[in-house]
């Protein structure tokens, strides 16, 4: 009773079978059938290739939220190079209350020279044009790059902001006929240090043509939260708007000859995130990909057979004709073929 229970459950399996097998006697082969078959495993590999590295890519998804961050304060990295002796620059962060936050005391000043050489100078045109590059096509993303030399320039390190807004700014302490404010921005971050990150002023020179000349650098700080598969950290993107103008009491353009960098932090916060494609979608496209690709070319290739079947089948058949009919004695007509016609022995 058993066995007959399982031969029984044996045939029902083997009636929900969805892939029969066909006997190879049963089957037939011909060349465009071959050639539809090299057509569609050529294209299958082809877009397997593709697919797979699409699947090793990763992007970047931003997302949108107000920042809610009221009790941590903002961390300013400046590298610049002054065309005036160290002695003669000052320099200091103010808030909006025209209050000194950070002071010279904590600047670290180091000779050099402003005039490149050959290396730092093919360095820094590099820089001019990836910052041109970047600024055609109005990218938001930040590029990794490394650097490749270091300058040395007077140095303001991290310092602790506790005011969303305030602005910086280098002064000369010696006679108006000494100032010389022509200065290359080698780097200038928010927040933290990111190494490998270049900014909007990074590689910014401008060279003064009067002693009295003001640079001002108007920027707007949106902080960023940057989470990849290699580096997680706080920083922060901004944007720049410069403006510079020769300071002349005489024709009505007052103020004070120096560099100025007057900052606002944004009320949005960015997130940006490293994400990759999951191994069960990248299976099911692929599954797609090949499923898909089977079932359209034997599908085109029955058509296309089915139609070089009818036309080759009318032509060798030729039009058709109407029979003539034969009238007999009687009155009647036989419209039928005679089984043999013109039949010599």
């Amino acid at each position: 009773m058993r066995r007959l229970n399982r031969r029984k459950t044996l045939s029902l399996v083997k009636e929900l079978d969805a892939f029969p097998k066909v006997p190879d006697s049963y089957v037939e082969t011909s060349a465009s059938g071959g050639t539809v078959s090299l057509i569609a495993f050529t294209t299958m590999a082809l877009l397997t290739i593709m697919e797979f590295s699409v699947y090793q890519d990763t992007w970047m998804k931003y997302e949108y939220e107000v920042d809610k961050d009221f009790s941590s304060k903002l961390r300013i990295n400046i590298d610049i190079t002054v065309a005036m002796k160290c002695h003669y620059v000052g320099a200091d962060v103010l808030d909006l209350a025209e209050t000194m936050v950070a002071s010279a005391d904590g600047l670290a000043y180091e000779p050099a020279l402003f005039d490149l050489s050959p290396q730092q100078r093919e360095w820094q045109r590099m820089l001019q044009l990836i910052q041109s590059r970047l600024q055609e096509e109005h990218s938001l993303q930040d590029v990794i790059f490394k650097s490749a030399f270091k300058s040395a320039s007077t140095a303001l390190p991290p310092r602790a902001i506790p005011h969303p807004r305030g602005h910086a700014h280098l002064a000369a302490l010696v006679n108006h006929d000494s100032y010389n404010f022509s200065h290359r921005i080698d780097h200038l971050s928010f927040g933290e240090l990111v190494p490998g990150i270049i900014n909007p002023l990074d590689g910014t020179e401008k060279i003064a043509v009067d002693h009295n000349q003001m640079f001002q650098y108007f920027i707007t700080v949106v902080p960023t939260k940057l989470h990849t598969y290699k580096i997680s950290a706080d920083t922060h993107q901004f944007s720049v708007t410069e403006r510079e103008r020769i300071i002349n009491h005489a024709a009505g353009s007052h103020g004070v000859s120096g560099i100025f960098m007057k900052y606002d932090l944004s009320s949005l916060m960015v997130t940006v995130t490293e994400e990759h494609m999951p191994f069960w979608q990248f299976f099911v496209r692929l599954c797609g990909i090949i499923g898909g690709i089977f079932s359209t070319t034997g599908m085109l290739h029955g058509i296309g057979k089915f139609i070089v079947e009818i036309i080759c089948c009318r032509f060798r058949l030729g039009s058709y004709k109407p029979v003539r009919s034969v009238p007999f004695a009687d009155g009647h007509t036989d419209n039928h073929l005679p089984l043999l016609e013109n039949n010599t022995h």
